[in-house]
């Protein structure tokens, strides 16, 4: 196991960081104590490596599905109390609401370390943040969103399809399943991919869903079981199908297809609430978290929790323990889907619905 010395890390640089590293790290000890509310992979926290690193500063974490957890800390300032520091989560959770109800507090100025501050360690050389100002949520994860098409492996050939255009063969009329996105679950990140891609765009839904006699589904395993026996060819947003094929049953996912891929960062963007209780030990944490030593402890947390690793933005550490299909390969057209002007789901609902309405008029 690699440990990286974090509060040594970079001794020839500007100098300034390292006193104010060493408040930081004072304060957070008379604090005694983090509290970080986690959604999605909270295993990370249960390594216990970060209170190895700072035995002083007591790590409480709070852990649950993003929707409650948001839910949770909305409620708790509600009734005036501020019990979260730090929230990491998917996009949809922290921004908008936290950001747009005036929750947070800017990441960008709590960021210490030269090994974090510096963006050449990052992908593409740059910190990645969704909102406006490009202060206020740090994404720190970035996995390839390749459409999430899957298939039944006696009915359909994956030579047959080059690009999603192929998907709208009228031979495939009738024999499509996707699940209905209006839902939460999976699928949106996909369908904010198809909608901002110039190649496809809106009218690729609109042929999709209003031409295709697309049918709908709500329940997570009936979408996997309708594929499994053949009952439809291909599935849009299918979850479950990995551990389907594991047990036999003939389902697979469309690899990378021509127009490339999107990147999303699933629970991987992380939020500074505002009036934190601990505020220096929050900042501590934050620069552990997405500091070699973090980022290097969440994929192989979640490598032995999972088998699911994601891909860190950091390009600093090791990618072993990533899953090979969450890899970011060089040579591929990557569409950043997590820009302020690509996150919001309300446009692409808005086609979605209008594709279905028109399918019901033909």
């Amino acid at each position: 196991m690699t440990f990286y010395l974090v509060e040594s890390a970079f001794p020839q640089a500007q100098p300034g960081w390292q006193a104010e590293w060493e408040k930081t790290v004072a304060g957070a000890k008379k604090e005694g104590q983090v509290n970080v509310y986690i959604s999605g992979w909270g295993v990370v926290l249960d390594t216990g490596v970060f209170q190895k690193r700072f035995p002083e500063i007591k790590m409480v974490s709070s852990k649950g599905v993003g929707a409650q957890m948001l839910q949770r800390i909305l409620a708790e300032r509600r009734a005036e109390k501020y019990i979260a520091d730090v929230f990491i989560d998917g996009i949809p959770y922290p921004y908008p609401m936290l950001y747009k109800t005036k929750a947070l507090d800017p990441v960008k100025p709590a960021l210490i370390l030269p090994e974090v501050t510096d963006e050449s360690k990052w992908w593409q050389g740059r910190h990645r943040y969704p909102d406006p100002e490009k202060e206020y949520v740090f994404t720190f994860i970035g996995v390839p969103q390749i459409g999430s098409v899957y298939y039944n492996s006696n009915l359909v050939s994956p030579k047959e399809f080059r690009s999603f255009h192929d998907i709208l063969n009228p031979k495939w009329k009738g024999k499509i399943e996707a699940r209905d996105i209006r839902e939460p679950g999976p699928g949106s990140a996909a369908m904010r991919f198809y909608y901002h891609h110039p190649e496809l765009g809106p009218k690729f839904i609109k042929q999709l869903f209003g031409d295709m006699d697309v049918t709908l589904f709500r329940d997570f395993r009936q979408g996997a079981d309708w594929l499994a026996n053949g009952k439809f060819a291909l599935c849009f947003f299918c979850s479950g199908t990995d551990r389907a094929r594991k047990q036999g049953l003939p389902v697979d996912g469309f690899k990378l297809m021509k127009e490339g891929a999107g990147v999303v960062s699933q629970y991987g963007s992380l939020a500074f609430l505002n009036r934190a209780p601990h505020p220096n030990a929050a900042k501590v944490f934050i620069n552990w978290f997405l500091s070699r030593e973090g980022q290097a402890t969440l994929q192989r947390a979640l490598a032995q929790a999972e088998d699911n690793a994601p891909d860190s933005l950091r390009i600093d550490i090791p990618k072993d323990d990533v899953k090979s299909d969450n890899r970011r390969v060089e040579g591929v057209k990557y569409l950043d889907l997590e820009t302020p002007d690509r996150i919001e789901m309300e446009p692409v609902l808005k086609v979605f619905e209008e594709a279905l309405a028109a399918g019901k008029k033909r």
